[in-house]
């Protein structure tokens, strides 16, 4: 897993995106610039640049953030327990870099993967593809 220095990031990442990739913070709903985008293209990690989401599995469930029932590849993204805020969530972060993503939860389209990635537009970039 690379490593980043924090001061270096600080240069390159927006004040929004170093909070939210690296503090675990989350953006306020409905305010990403990806909450309501249907560009095609790919969804990359704005720390590292892997490759996270595709725009075919990307749809709005009305909840304020870019939601995907999948990630691109098998092992684009991991997975850990999240129990701050007096919750229980599972918290989704890059497998490349380990930067905060969003979370995942089980209210996705049950015809699909039944799972919603809500992830922070903060923590993506969108390589649009050409038409």
């Amino acid at each position: 897993m690379p490593q980043f220095n924090k001061d270096e990031l600080k240069s390159r990442l927006t004040e929004e995106q170093f909070r939210v990739t690296q503090e675990k913070g989350t953006e306020a709903p409905f305010s990403g610039k990806y909450n309501e985008t249907s560009e095609e293209g790919t969804y990359h990690c704005v720390v590292c640049g892997e490759e996270l989401f595709k725009s075919e599995t990307k749809y709005n469930p009305g909840c304020g953030w870019p939601s995907f029932w999948a990630p691109s590849k098998d092992k684009a993204v991991g997975e850990n327990k999240d129990v701050s805020h007096g919750m229980v969530r599972t918290e989704v972060v890059c497998n490349n870099c380990g930067a905060h993503l969003g979370h995942v939860f089980p209210d996705g389209p049950k015809e699909k993967t039944g799972l919603r990635y809500c992830i922070n537009s903060a923590s993506l970039n969108l390589n649009k593809t050409n038409s």
